[in-house]
């Protein structure tokens, strides 16, 4: 359905956990959205998130294919369970509706594939919910690697993962498609891939599963070969008691080292080739919220800040590292 760009954009939000509370706030706050229907199969987060998004009962729904028949949308804010997230997208572009999904986009290569097919030969905006490529650090690493390819990156993060998700569709792999890596871990293999511009060729992998079906990782490290000759290794820790996140990028001029704790803005910190510190200045109020970039995608016809091509390279290389996990094997990295 389309927007003639006179009135607010109408927004139907799927899912009423973290992703749809948050962003869908963000949206309902905007002056150039509303947030016209809601849905989840819980009978009261529906009611909790009508009531809070001014949402009437008539335009509360249990089922997603309803609410898109029903409710005269302009987009639609996927923020459920991952292995959900295939189904319910194309749904919404059947409508005519622009997409905003909370990552990743999938957690299956073949349907990684068909969506990028089906978004890229269609008008409707899909914006895949990696924050980082909103966030002034890593832009302003992007910007330096434009030029300077690196050579060598390690990338980190901790998390009480495993306690935070229990109870949680998060342990169930059915719903989350894995473990840390799938989740959390996902925003670093993207923050680093799109601040980088590098493509994953291969990888090696060990894992510590969660579960005795070796489908729901809690630790993962990764040995990553890139197209241009680079190499990285990646680190995620699921069952550590805080959140920290390091990043650090060598090209042949010295380092990018991204960092910070929880889930703030980070920091950025340059190293010239003689170990000197430099701190870039960097302006909070630079960034846009997700729901900015989101709509102004919608607005102008413009590509959004993470794509689905983006979220393509993210799943094609989390699916390699839990093939290598498992097989003990390098797998190549097949886009």
């Amino acid at each position: 359905m389309s927007n003639d760009g006179s009135r607010p954009i109408r927004i139907g939000i799927v899912g009423l956990g973290y992703i749809g509370t948050t962003v869908g706030g963000q949206l309902h706050r905007h002056p150039d959205a509303t947030v016209r229907a809601v849905c989840d199969l819980d009978a009261a987060l529906r009611d909790e998130g009508g009531r809070g998004f001014g949402v009437s009962a008539d335009r509360q729904y249990a089922e997603y294919e309803a609410m898109l028949a029903e409710a005269s949308l302009d987009a639609v804010l996927v923020g459920t369970p991952h292995t959900l997230h295939y189904e319910q997208v194309v749904a919404a572009l059947e409508r005519g509706c622009h997409v905003y999904c909370d990552k990743p986009l999938t957690t299956d290569l073949e349907r990684a594939r068909a969506l990028v097919d089906r978004v890229e030969r269609s008008d409707r905006t899909v914006m895949v919910g990696y924050q980082r490529h909103l966030q002034t650090a890593f832009r302003t690493a992007r910007a330096r690697f434009a030029e300077h390819e690196p050579e060598w990156l390690t990338a980190s993060i901790t998390q009480g993962w495993i306690d935070d998700s229990r109870g949680t569709w998060r342990l169930d792999p059915d719903l989350s498609g894995g473990g840390f890596l799938y989740d959390t871990g996902s925003h670093v293999l993207d923050a680093v891939c799109w601040t980088t511009g590098l493509e994953p060729a291969s990888v090696a992998a060990s894992m510590a599963f969660h579960d005795d079906e070796r489908r729901v990782d809690r630790r993962a490290h990764l040995d990553v070969r890139f197209e241009n000759g680079a190499t990285g290794t990646f680190s995620f820790h699921g069952d550590a008691p805080s959140v920290r996140e390091h990043v650090h990028l060598w090209d042949e001029e010295g380092a990018i080292y991204l960092e910070g704790t929880q889930w703030g803005s980070r920091e950025v910190v340059e190293i010239d080739s003689d170990a000197g510190e430099h701190v870039p200045y960097i302006d909070p109020r630079d960034e846009r919220t997700r729901a900015d970039a989101f709509l102004e995608s919608v607005r102008n016809g413009t590509e959004p800040p993470a794509t689905v091509r983006d979220a393509l390279r993210v799943t094609a290389l989390t699916e390699a590292a839990y093939e290598a996990a498992r097989t003990g094997d390098r797998v190549s990295v097949d886009r």
